[in-house]
């Protein structure tokens, strides 16, 4: 089993694939890293011989920002929107979609579950 940057990389799936399951890595940068360690993009990672493993992992420490790195940049970009008081950061802070998507209807997943609000009752009409 390959373990690079601290992340079991899953035995039966294509290398390019199996890189992506470490967090700041996707598809693309899978194929770079591929390619400069000149191994196969369909090779599955239980094929990787550990001369190969080593290879991916010297790239990915010497040049990447992965996992924790990673995961605390994108956090201080976010308190850093938060703090300034941009637009963005206030979307941040109520919970809200950031990138421009509709609210009305849609956004349940940064909403959260629906709070019903009972509608008013309608006055009945005298005679």
């Amino acid at each position: 089993m390959a373990r690079i940057a601290g992340i079991d990389l899953p035995k039966n799936k294509r290398s390019e694939i199996g890189l992506t399951y470490i967090y700041g890595i996707g598809r693309s940068t899978a194929h770079k890293i591929l390619s400069q360690a000149g191994i196969s993009y369909a090779k599955k990672i239980s094929e990787l011989t550990d001369d190969e493993v080593a290879k991916i992992r010297s790239i990915i420490t010497a040049d990447l920002k992965v996992e924790g790195a990673s995961r605390t940049e994108t956090q201080m970009n976010i308190k850093r929107l938060m703090d300034i008081n941009s637009y963005r950061g206030l979307r941040h802070r109520k919970g809200l979609p950031v990138r421009g998507q509709r609210t009305r209807t849609n956004s349940r997943t940064r909403k959260g579950k629906r709070k019903t609000v009972a509608g008013k009752k309608k006055a009945i009409a005298k005679k």
